[in-house]
């Protein structure tokens, strides 16, 4: 692991798994720009059809209401490789509790700040395929 964590960017990314573990919207929230893009995943999912991701922080909002907040989730960030001043790549697993069944998702999540040091973009590149599969699995 690339423990860069006084890199800024690596900063928001610890920053905001720590608030989505706790179940704090308005900490994970204030850690995005007015204007930021979250795409989770990347292209069409159940809770983005169309794959065009959540723009704007109320739209980012609803995400975390639709997603991050009813979910029982912990996060384990592996990999942490910083670029430029103000974007890192990171390599996690995100662990869903599913009644006694716990589903893995292996991502690769990128962050890119404006020159406030709020998230700007959120990309997070995992296979919605896989998981679903793995979900169906766990629920029976």
């Amino acid at each position: 692991m690339n423990d860069s964590s006084d890199h800024p960017a690596i900063r928001a990314h610890l920053l905001s798994i720590e608030a989505a573990e706790r179940g704090d919207k308005s900490a994970w929230l204030s850690l995005f720009a007015e204007d930021a893009e979250v795409q989770d995943p990347v292209g069409p999912s159940p809770h983005d059809p169309g794959g065009h991701g959540f723009q704007g922080k109320a739209a980012i909002a609803g995400f975390w209401d639709q997603v991050i907040g009813p979910a029982n989730t912990t996060f384990h960030s592996q990999l942490r490789i910083p670029s430029g001043p103000t974007s890192c790549a990171c390599h996690m697993t995100a662990t869903n509790q599913i009644g006694a069944h716990a589903l893995h998702i292996e991502m690769v999540v990128t962050y890119h700040l404006n020159e406030a040091g709020e998230i700007a973009a959120l990309r997070a590149y995992w296979d919605v395929e896989a998981v679903m599969r793995a979900f169906r699995g766990a629920a029976q």
